[in-house]
């Protein structure tokens, strides 16, 4: 259709606001609260009004930000281009061809609540070219009904030589009141976590170059005003969806704009595009709160629930065999396993590491995908049958990217590896890196996962894992982390077209593949390989600021972590897991009766909570003690939600103060008590206050509960009080 010149998008609680009156490319003049229904005769006078004045020893004409950062416009931050012909064509002027607008007055009404329905665009696509360097932009904008913003630039060589993409990175605009920035950082086993900062002049880059998308990545860079929190304050974030090596900067200039962005980091010599060819960046997808940390998810989770693939039936309580048995697989003991994990209430059972041919330990067999008849004589469908006979699924381990140098398939082709010319990148758990860009390995691949899952009955889940940075990823003597990306997605989607039914885990030494565009071809992530409930705290904290619980691993593991040697009660373990999608990593063929017992009644109560855990609102606490922390999820029609509150550490106040549940109907009544049936925590002798102590709870109006709090038990460290809320009508 035709557009008009200038475009006001709103979805839910947002606003977008273009100015695109050319000739150059257009202009976000606002991202942001929602203006409500501007009408049309405003815009113009809030487009002039934005427009920054021109100051001494400056350009004689206002500069103002377009969808690219261009020098030729006056911009001298970070370039939205960078890229050459042979050293010509690396400034560019784009002007604006062509406007299409997706309005959807023309059709279906708005599907946003308490929006009023009207000439809102839904989505806006670009198109912009500079003859004089031989290039052509297409710039795709949506805002969708969670108020969920996504942008991606594609850039065209219409020129009659190559052009080097160096860089080609989407940002947006945000308002001087955004003056602390907040994002993401870890190593493995210690995932997610924050770090915060005054927002200072010039620019603050995460750079991710890891071939996937990392321990350290940041997940969502945070913009907010000062003191923003989960529950307050103004906030904007991006997030960049890409599996491989990324780049998300946040730039404040001299001269007044400031801006977060984000796209695809790119080697020297990576993208080179032949006359007629095209280059895409990544989706950024960006999002904006009124209403703090909590806001950002709650737009993030209600856009992933709304997605066509996202899991639909109830999420299956997961026994992961690998911190059961490690290496040692042996049927008998296997189906002990499984024999109690029935009992407990699993409903998934995972054979992890260890299935395939010569894998005894991790320094061989990656890359022979078949069943090791030394271990498995009878081969997995006698295990798998037995699962099964327990009404379970069955699911099974696989690192489908990686080979060992010790395997068949390494010694038949070493040239199927991502190298630099003439020589290997250091090992990593002694394994090398297959390169699915060569045809020949990614269809030898395709065809023996392929025959992993059509040779057996009853495979219905595949723990997809990726254990090692891409360093030197060479293919075809050129940079191959792009290639390698684009096929590993290929092969996902290639492989869930064949058996629509299998679900798939993105599990990348724990959580170094966490990123929207993996979970377009996946149905949940492992957070991290650390089962540390002390740990896990902040790691699934913070994962849920981009994800809904439902997609997030959260394991019991045993009483002795695996990867800290700390040890914490069941009660700890359990709550800390329940707030996910839940599962066991454990030898519960060796506990006790009363451990079983215990276990079982964590599981059913997971099962009983599983579609308020599922479906609500996530709400974080604010709570000024930091050796407490307290998150909850509330259901949307605010009749139900569960709470949990963990003490970390000890304080100096013995006592920290009452904690606010927040989320809840302030004008309804709420019955508050912990969940019946399973073990209260060890709290100080005496410290157990009243209302708690009479096993009868409290009622209280939800806005007392969020505005004052409850005085709650004296915990002792790494113990954990769960709280269940139900309105009392």
């Amino acid at each position: 259709m035709t557009a008009p010149a200038i475009l006001h998008l709103r979805r839910a609680r947002t606003s977008l606001v273009l100015d695109a009156r050319g000739p150059g490319l257009p202009r976000v003049v606002h991202w942001g609260t929602d203006l409500g229904p501007l009408p049309i005769e405003d815009l113009p006078a809030l487009v002039d009004a934005t427009v920054p004045p021109v100051v001494p020893s400056s350009f004689d004409a206002p500069t103002v930000l377009s969808l690219l950062p261009e020098a030729s416009a006056g911009w001298s931050g970070r370039p939205g281009l960078a890229g050459h012909r042979a050293g010509r064509d690396w400034s560019t002027a784009f002007r604006l061809t062509g406007l299409d607008v997706d309005d959807p007055s023309q059709g279906a009404p708005l599907p946003a609540p308490g929006v009023d329905k009207g000439p809102f665009p839904a989505s806006v696509t670009v198109r912009a070219a500079d003859p004089g360097a031989g290039l052509s932009l297409t710039v795709e904008i949506a805002l969708d009904p969670a108020g969920l913003l996504t942008l991606r630039h594609r850039l065209r060589n219409d020129g009659d030589a190559p052009y080097e993409v160096r860089e080609l990175t989407p940002v947006l605009p945000v308002p001087a009141v955004a003056t602390e920035l907040l994002d993401l950082t870890g190593r493995w086993c210690r995932e997610r976590s924050p770090q915060r900062h005054p927002w200072p002049m010039g620019a603050w880059v995460r750079e991710g170059r890891h071939g996937r998308t990392g321990h350290d990545a940041t997940l969502l860079l945070v913009a907010g005003t000062a003191g923003f929190g989960f529950g307050h304050g103004e906030v904007w974030a991006v997030h960049t969806a890409w599996s491989g090596d990324h780049v998300t900067a946040a730039e404040r200039r001299p001269t007044g704009e400031a801006t977060l962005g984000g796209g695809e980091l790119l080697a020297p010599g990576e993208i080179v595009l032949a006359p007629g060819e095209e280059y895409a960046t990544p989706l950024l997808h960006a999002v904006h709160s009124t209403e703090g940390l909590d806001g950002l998810s709650d737009v993030l989770h209600t856009h992933l629930r709304a997605r066509p693939g996202h899991p639909r039936t109830p999420r299956p309580v997961t026994l992961n065999v690998w911190e059961a048995v490690y290496f040692d697989h042996d049927l008998d003991r296997l189906t002990a396993l499984a024999d109690r994990a029935a009992e407990v209430g699993v409903e998934r059972f995972v054979l992890d590491d260890g299935w395939f041919a010569g894998r005894r330990h991790d320094r061989a067999g990656l890359g022979d995908w078949w069943v090791d008849e030394e271990v498995w004589p009878g081969g997995l469908q006698p295990l798998i049958d037995h699962v099964r006979g327990h009404g379970m699924q069955f699911g099974l381990w696989v690192e489908p990217e990686m080979v060992n140098p010790d395997s068949e398939l390494f010694r038949a082709h070493p040239d199927w590896v991502l190298r630099a010319p003439g020589r290997l990148p250091l090992p990593w758990r002694h394994q090398q890196v297959l390169d699915l860009a060569h045809p020949d390995a990614y269809a030898h691949l395709l065809s023996r996962l392929d025959a992993v899952l059509s040779e057996h009955h009853g495979i219905g889940y595949l723990k997809w894992d990726h254990n090692r940075d891409l360093t030197e990823a060479g293919h075809a003597g050129r940079p191959g982390v792009h290639a390698q990306t684009v096929a590993v997605y290929r092969l996902l989607d290639e492989l869930r077209a064949r058996h629509p039914g299998v679900e798939i885990e993105s599990c990348s030494s724990g959580g170094a593949r966490v990123d929207l565009e993996i979970l377009r071809r996946t149905d949940r992530v492992w957070a991290s390989d650390c089962n540390d409930a002390l740990e896990r705290l902040a790691i699934q904290r913070w994962t849920g600021l981009l994800l809904p619980p439902e997609l997030v691993g959260t394991h019991i593991g045993p009483e002795r972590s695996h990867t800290t040697h700390r040890v914490h009660d069941l009660g700890f373990r359990a709550v800390t897991a329940l707030f996910g999608h839940h599962g066991i990593e454990w030898d519960i063929s060796r506990i006790s009766a009363a451990e079983r017992a215990e276990l079982t009644a964590w599981v059913a109560l997971h099962q009983r909570l599983r579609p308020l855990l599922h479906a609500g609102r996530v709400v974080r606490v604010d709570h000024p003690d930091p050796a407490v922390q307290a998150h909850g999820v509330v259901a949307h029609d605010k009749s139900h939600a569960v709470y949990a509150v963990s003490r970390l550490a000890t304080s100096v106040t013995q006592v920290p103060g009452p904690v606010r549940l927040p989320g809840l109907d302030p004008a309804r009544r709420y019955l508050v008590r912990p969940p019946a049936g399973v073990p209260e925590p060890a709290v100080l002798q005496f410290a157990e206050p009243g209302w708690l102590a009479s096993g009868a709870g409290v009622t209280l109006s939800g806005s007392a509960l969020a505005s004052v709090g409850l005085h709650l038990p004296a915990l002792h460290p790494e113990q954990a009080l769960l709280l269940e809320v139900t309105a009392a009508d």
